[in-house]
């Protein structure tokens, strides 16, 4: 019997089913279909749903507005063979975490695609760009800026933020009453019977903290793009907006992120450098001079960028600037970042000196052999060698859009 019921067992990454439809024609063409890579939150560790066999949730999306359609199918359910055995209530999960309003009806979701012409990106335009897409041309973006004082976007927000809970591991709702929230987002402008609209391609939250005594620090929240707009450069282009937005606002101490991914802080590293080599302290011949407070103070000044994310600008930028060729150079590259590098060993040297006051001969043995001195050159090498292949991948991004 256990066998029979495994049967019964579905993938809820696979299961549940998304896309931003723009034509009726989308609903029927699995080429528009795009699954999470996470639904732990709603489904469990597992990411398993129990009692169905060719599960499929649809999630369905008009792709500006983002009205939803919700549907649950299957081919066959637990209940008709096992009358002892109850399947998992999936719909129940999903009406947790979508507003009220959404379809289930998909000749009601068809009548809503046809008021898609209506709808408007909202808030203030930041920035408009291009981007030539091989199928379609060159295809037009625009970056606006907003907040929930803005009319009819708190409801749409409530739609938008949905996608957090499939592609961001450790994803949650914010207080939509908290005024302290930016949003900035990205849509794509297109055609459709000869009528310009609009389709929600990502979005970035920001979160403005007080600094004492009249100051502000900006912090990057959660930032989303959404699957089938990944890969183009549009993070890259929402990040700067927001960078290139705070940096005209007096009172902006500094542009921080909580608890940064590692593609965010590549993304970062990306961005900022493309910001920094239009500054003259950040000019090649600043940079072989070493790591400088006037960089300190015009990235700050200028930027709002702060003195950790100025240090690792100035390293991606010299080793641009840097003939690895050449020995010498190369290897006054190499001590310059491995001093850095080196800050956490050096910090554990400190620790065990004050701890040779106070240790037994035993114990100080024990931490000592933490503290080996030959795997700690074998590490920072490793650390050194990793360094430069993430600023390699920066540099080779930054000279594909010079």
């Amino acid at each position: 019997m256990e066998k029979k019921l495994a049967e019964y067992k579905c993938d809820t990454n696979e299961a549940i089913c998304l896309k931003l439809v723009r034509f009726p024609e989308d609903l029927e063409d699995d080429g528009t279909t795009f699954h999470p890579e996470y639904s732990h939150q709603l489904y469990g560790d597992d990411e398993v749903a129990f009692g169905y066999k060719g599960l499929q949730i649809q999630l369905y999306y008009s792709a500006g507005n983002l009205s939803t359609l919700f549907k649950v199918k299957y081919s066959s359910k637990v209940t008709e063979k096992f009358d002892c055995v109850e399947p998992d209530d999936v719909e129940v999960k999903i009406r947790e975490i979508i507003p009220a309003g959404f379809s289930c009806n998909t000749d009601d979701f068809v009548s809503l695609l046809e008021k898609e012409a209506n709808f408007r990106p909202f808030g203030t335009l930041l920035h408009t760009y291009k981007v030539h897409n091989e199928e379609a041309g060159e295809l037009t973006y625009q970056i606006c800026k907003v907040d929930m004082s803005c009319p009819g976007f708190q409801e749409y927000h409530g739609r938008l933020q949905t996608f957090l809970m499939w592609f961001i591991e450790t994803a949650s709702f914010i207080d939509a009453d908290d005024d302290r929230w930016d949003f900035f987002l990205v849509f794509e402008k297109y055609n459709k019977d000869g009528e310009t609209l609009y389709a929600t391609v990502g979005y970035m939250t920001v979160y403005n903290y007080y600094v004492y005594p009249d100051k502000t620090r900006p912090r990057v929240s959660q930032m989303l793009v959404l699957p089938p707009f990944q890969g183009e450069g549009h993070g890259a282009q929402l990040l700067e907006a927001a960078h290139r937005f705070y940096c005209t606002l007096p009172k902006v101490q500094d542009i921080t992120a909580e608890d940064p991914s590692e593609s965010y802080v590549k993304l970062r590293d990306f961005v900022l450098a493309k910001l920094c080599r239009a500054l003259p302290s950040f000019a090649p011949d600043k940079l072989h001079c070493g790591f400088s407070e006037d960089m300190v103070k015009e990235a700050q000044d200028t930027l709002k960028i702060n003195k950790k994310h100025a240090r690792r600008v100035y390293e991606i930028l010299r080793l641009k600037a840097t003939d690895m060729a050449d020995e010498a150079k190369a290897r006054e590259y190499r001590l310059d970042v491995k001093r850095r590098l080196f800050g956490p060993y050096k910090k554990n040297q400190r620790e065990l000196t004050k701890m040779m006051k106070c240790l037994r001969p035993e114990e100080l043995v024990s931490h000592i052999r933490h503290i080996d001195t030959d795997l700690q050159h074998q590490e920072l090498e490793k650390s050194y060698q990793e360094v430069l292949d993430e600023y390699r991948r920066i540099i080779e991004r930054l000279a594909s859009q010079a």
